[in-house]
Order: structure tokens, then sequence, then C-alpha cells
């Protein structure tokens, strides 16, 4: 998979001359996700033009609300890699800008879609609203589809138990600890991946040493305490407790993820770990100093391991 960034490389010729596309956030690339890239690929297939998928950095609703927008599923790197372990073709990331917000529909049809990917056929939502007048529409894209020789399909709708599998629905599942639900609607167990990254070794101080996982967003889908399964670059999988949050007791500023490894001692900094949320043990709390924080630490542990038995 090629990642292309940017209008600019766009009017670069480092695009596709013809493709099969499709658009969204794709946060956590779920099952729905799934089915809508295979679409894309069957399309592909039969037009003979290779697969493309178009995201946005910021996602829309960040750019639009900051702080307050949902909570990311995955940062840009993780949905890269899962978009890669799909076999699309090309990634085509846009900046979403003030130039961006600006462009009207029509000039993004014609601009992008049009004189940048020469697009074959559009697999596209039917509540997808483009453009800074919110009047690019799937009626739209149809309708000069018809005149610039492009065809339009709706994406499918994936269901489980009855109910769309959206991102926000697995954000809700992951809110009320359904772990084994989170799983049926993204394909796999959620997970975060990053490098691990030297912190204050304050988890070393108090005899439970850990691996502190840059996260790279600010605001967190999970909060608490958890167990979890990690993964060592070399392969190895271990169990472990988990603390993601902002550690109120300790300075309550900076999101961290910070995951104790059962049964290992070694020095892993800067490989990248990949942490598996099984299940929530606790809420995160503000402890009183920092003895009642080690007390509930090794509870927390204690817990964990009785889980995984």
């Amino acid at each position: 998979m090629k990642l292309i960034r940017g209008l600019h490389s766009l009017a670069a010729q480092k695009a596709p001359q013809g493709c099969v596309a499709t658009i969204g956030n794709f946060d956590g690339v779920h099952v729905g996700h799934q089915v809508i890239i295979e679409q894309v690929q069957e399309s592909a297939e039969k037009l003979g033009v290779p697969s493309v998928v178009v995201v946005f950095e910021p996602q829309p609703q960040e750019y639009f609300r900051a702080e307050s927008a949902p909570a990311r599923l995955m940062r840009f790197r993780e949905k890269l890699v899962a978009l890669r372990t799909l076999k699309i073709d090309y990634l085509l990331c846009l900046k979403f800008s003030d130039r961006l917000h600006e462009m009207s529909a029509r000039e993004f049809i014609d601009q992008v879609l049009v004189g940048g990917l020469n697009i074959k056929h559009l697999v596209i939502g039917d509540d997808f609203r483009f453009g800074s007048d919110r009047a690019g529409d799937f009626a739209l894209l149809s309708k000069v589809g018809n005149e610039c020789g492009y065809s339009v399909e709706n994406t499918r709708t994936v269901e489980i138990d009855s109910e769309r599998v959206s991102s926000t629905r697995v954000r809700n599942a992951l809110d009320s600890n359904s772990f084994d639900l989170v799983e049926r609607l993204l394909g796999h167990p959620y997970t975060i991946t990053g490098c691990i990254v030297h912190g204050r070794k304050l988890g070393r101080q108090l005899g439970v040493p850990t691996a502190n996982v840059s996260l790279g967003r600010k605001n967190l889908v999970l909060k608490g305490v958890y167990a979890v399964e990690a993964t060592l670059e070399s392969g190895i999988c271990l169990q472990g407790v988990a603390n993601i949050g902002v550690r109120p007791t300790v300075d309550g500023i900076q999101p961290s993820l910070e995951v104790h490894l059962f049964d290992f001692d070694g020095s892993i900094y800067g490989e990248h770990l990949q942490v598996v949320f099984k299940r929530r043990i606790r809420d995160e709390k503000k402890f009183s100093d920092i003895d009642t924080l080690k007390e509930q630490i090794f509870k927390d542990i204690e817990e964990t391991k009785t889980y995984f038995k």
C-alpha cells in the first residue's frame, strides 16, 4: 500500500490515474469498514484499476470540536497498519485544514476526486456530507458522476445483534466493559500499539516496573486499570495489568499507558508493544498518597492474575 499525503502530492501526479475509491474516517477499521473495503476491492478488480481509501487528518470532528471531539479508537499510524493489512493499494491522507474546510462540494469533486484521482467508481454512504456549504451528498456525487464518467455505489450496512456496526458503538462497548462485543465489532480484540519510552520510573520504585507506551493522542477512549495481554517485537506474549489515563495521584496531566508485565524483567525501551485489552479491573482514581496507591496496585495485580486463571 502506498501512502499519499496531501493535495500537493495529487498535483505532483503521485496518485493513481483511474481508481475505485471510498472516503471516511475509518476509525477502528471495524467489520463495517472491512466490508466497505471489500466493496472497493471487488469493483477495482472488475475495472482493472487500483483501490483507494481517502481519510482526513485531523478527523473532521477534531477540527471542528477540538477537545470535545470523540476519542479516537486508533491513531493514524495504527490505522495505516490496519489498512495495509487489508491490502488497499493507496491511502490518500488529506490534511483537514482551513483550505479544505472552505472548499465547496463541487471544488472537492473537481480537484480531489476527478482532477486528482480520476475516479472511475466511488463507494460512499448515502448519509455522507462534504463541502463548506455541506451541499455535497450522495445525490450530487451521482449527478456529477454522470457528467464526468464515474459511477457511485452506496456502502453496504453491517449489523451485529440487529444494530449497525459503527465506531460510536465500539466506543460505547468499551465504555461498558463489553470486550466480547468489542471483539465482534472490530473482528479482533481492542489493541493499542506504541513505542516504549522512558518515564519517571515510579513503578520501579514501588516494586512494580512498567513499560511506558507512547500514546500519541490527547483524548483517551479508555481510562482505568485493565487486564491485558502484551506482545513484544520478539513475538513473546505476556499477561499483565495496565493503567491508562492521566495518573491523578502522580501528576494528573499527561495521558499515559503503563503496563506491568508479569514474570518479565528485561529492557525493551524503543520497542513497539502491542497491548490487547481484556477486561476493566477498576476505574482510574486519585489516592490520598503514594503508599495507598501502592497498596491498590498490588490488589489490582492479584485481581488481574485471578481473572487470567
